[in-house]
């Protein structure tokens, strides 16, 4: 579902389940993965977030998390929010390499790294929730206009346009494009200028940046 390899000092997510939607099983085994990444960055460290096929992430899984009641639901809500906050606050740098399409909360995975690089001849990045009929909260459209323009947040989210790479690009959704060859060396490459950062004031430096963003996110205390 999630894999997780060492490539040096990168730590490289995989998801690897086909159109990697969103459900319970895959936030336990994400919250897993992210665990085991913070507790293993000391020294050189960095993580690359990438899919495999065709897409990303294509979002939520809707058939599944629509049928979800009570506790269960509230619980699936906490968890997507618990981890954006992690992936805000790791203390290690975090690419996302987009290897297809990232749609809705995939969008707003990739928005939660550090850096995104997309695929240039394939996959579109969209916030697709008007299409869908699904609201976004207010944490999420935060982390939104944190990353881009005040314009370009009202396009993506009112209009649910899909952006190809060079779009996606010049909109500032993803901060590069390459060639599928490139993509996940590119990734490392990114990701390994970085990883010699010292790991304490890196940590220090980017909880303090994503501060006012993270904040949104945190649950802690709200109980399970």
């Amino acid at each position: 579902m999630i894999e997780l390899e060492h490539d040096g000092s990168i730590r490289v997510v995989t998801l690897a389940d086909g159109p990697n939607t969103i459900d319970p099983a895959w936030q336990a085994r994400m919250l897993d993965v992210l665990a085991a990444v913070e507790d293993d960055c000391d020294g050189d460290a960095a993580m690359v977030l990438t899919g495999r096929g065709k897409f990303f992430s294509s979002g939520l899984n809707v058939e599944v998390v629509m049928g979800l009641e009570g506790d269960d639901r509230k619980r699936f809500g906490r968890s997507m929010m618990e981890i954006t906050r992690r992936l805000l606050l790791l203390p290690v740098p975090t690419v996302a390499a987009l290897n297809g399409h990232a749609f809705a909360a995939g969008a707003f995975l990739a928005l939660a790294c550090d850096y995104r690089i997309m695929r240039a001849d394939r996959g579109w990045f969209c916030i697709s929730e008007v299409d869908v009929g699904v609201p976004i909260g207010a944490p999420m459209m935060n982390l939104l206009k944190a990353r881009v323009s005040p314009q370009i947040a009202r396009d993506a989210v009112l209009s649910g346009h899909r952006y190809p790479a060079e779009e996606a690009a010049a909109a500032g959704l993803v901060d590069a494009t390459a060639a599928e060859a490139d993509l996940l060396p590119d990734a490392i490459k990114l990701a390994s200028s970085l990883a010699t950062k010292e790991r304490r004031i890196f940590g220090t430096l980017k909880r303090t940046l994503n501060a006012d963003i993270a904040a949104g996110f945190d649950t802690r205390g709200h109980g399970t």
